[in-house]
């Protein structure tokens, strides 16, 4: 069986020797460059299936090395090696397109974990993702989504996923994890906006026993569950300030420290963030750490919203009511045109998690399997009109009117933060008593 082979770029001597020996030892085959000149020439003459490089080359940079591989041989991962403390310098390497990066002096253990993710990378031998039933569309902003995908999936650079509640955040960040080298460990999302606060640093790096009042036995953080794998940190802009400092600190020195314990443990995450609200305007607001928005969004990956890509809705809707048909003794609904012509034209705020339930609803209520525009009740869904303002002809009682936008603005925060009252009384700014006397006026259980 041929063995990898790895290509190692570094104008230090004993450098090049500490690395080939230690992917020696991992049953890889390498090959040594002094300079950016002899590594292409290696490259032109050998296949490879890994590139470290360092920063500083006699004749260029790695950086030049990066873009070089990246036009020529997309499919070799390249891992930068950068002097200690050299964040910006990592930084800047992955968003050229480097793999990973490590730094001096290498840490061995670091250097055998990034070697073998960097082997478990699938070919890239097509340019984009299977379409399956969890990532639908054929219009072009979701073609460019899924080739977007599988690039983000053959690095380890933090992500940063924007887009509105209900566009599929979560969904983009379990396909980059799936197709990654990482795919065999596991992924662990968190809703950052439904931990309280005082819980938010036992949940992240976990405690000791004893450590407060209530800790009974030591327990594993999500830092630590993820170890090899990815933590996706959803609704990221909801983290308070002083657990962004604590964050800052884990994703730089690639360790945590449970509360109350001593020693520090090493851990080797990959970072992928989301939220629905506007990032930068958070820093600008300074309710956002500049230093942690700009760790977290080496590279920003944006999911459209549903409005943006109307010509997906009819596929959509086939595989949505094929899917609310699944069970026993139940047969697929069917659209008629007029009720595919409204979707087509509504302008869904809540994006897909809104049709879903759109959908559900109208099979529910249907009769002999089909679904008229009347049964989808997009008056009732949202009593506005495309420019968000209410239509006078839909209001037939204002208190009524205004209890259900409060019923809906309340329930999507629910929604949002899996039904912690705690957590969606803070993201709407009300108390928990108030809160409390909301959902019982509501009739909401």
């Amino acid at each position: 069986m041929t063995r990898q082979r790895a290509l190692i770029v570094d104008d230090e001597p004993d450098i090049r020797e500490l690395l080939e020996i230690t992917l020696g030892r991992m049953k890889l085959d390498t090959r040594s460059a002094r300079n950016v000149k002899e590594a292409r020439e290696w490259l032109a003459k050998e296949p490879f299936d890994l590139c470290l490089t360092d920063m500083r080359l006699p004749d260029g940079t790695g950086l030049d090395l990066v873009q070089h591989i990246l036009q020529r041989h997309p499919q070799v991962p390249v891992a930068m090696i950068t002097a200690y403390g050299s964040l910006d310098t990592a930084i800047n390497a992955l968003k050229a397109g480097a793999f990973d990066f490590l730094t001096k002096p290498v840490d061995l253990g670091r250097l055998r974990e990034l070697v073998a993710t960097a082997l478990r990378l699938r070919s890239a031998d097509s340019e984009e993702l299977p379409v399956d039933s969890r990532l639908l569309g054929e219009s072009p902003p979701m073609k460019a989504l899924r080739k977007q995908i599988l690039k983000l999936a053959r690095s380890q650079a933090p992500v940063y996923i924007s887009g509105e509640s209900g566009s599929g955040k979560e969904l983009v960040a379990r396909l980059i994890h799936e197709q990654g080298g990482r795919s065999e460990q596991p992924f662990v999302p968190v809703n950052c906006g439904a931990i309280p606060s005082e819980l938010m640093e036992s949940e992240f790096f976990g405690h000791k026993k004893g450590s407060f009042t209530g800790a009974i036995e030591d327990k594993q953080g999500l830092f630590q569950a993820a170890n090899g794998g990815t933590l996706f940190l959803d609704e990221v802009a909801d983290l308070p300030l002083p657990m962004q400092v604590k964050l800052l600190r884990s994703i730089q020195e690639k360790a945590v420290r449970a509360v109350g314990g001593q020693q520090e443990l090493v851990v080797d995450v990959r970072i992928l963030c989301a939220t629905h609200k506007d990032l930068a305007a958070e820093v600008a607001a300074g309710r956002f750490r500049q230093d942690l928005y700009y760790r977290l969004n080496v590279i920003e990956l944006r999911v459209p919203p549903l409005r943006e890509r109307r010509e997906d809705i009819a596929q959509l809707t086939e595989v949505m009511l094929k899917r609310l048909a699944e069970g026993p003794g139940l047969s697929p609904a069917r659209l008629d045109s007029e009720a595919l012509d409204k979707l087509k034209s509504y302008r869904f705020p809540g994006n897909v998690r809104e049709l879903e339930n759109m959908l559900e609803r109208a099979y529910t209520l249907c009769e002999d399997d089909r679904i008229t525009a009347d049964d989808l009740r997009l008056a009732d869904a949202c009593g506005t009109s495309e420019n968000g303002d209410a239509s006078l002809a839909q209001i037939d009682n204002l208190e009524d009117h205004l209890e259900d936008i409060e019923r809906k603005v309340i329930m999507q925060a629910l929604e949002e933060t899996r039904w912690n009252r705690t957590a969606a009384a803070q993201r709407l700014g009300l108390s928990f008593r108030s809160m409390r006397y909301r959902l019982k006026k509501l009739g909401i259980d």
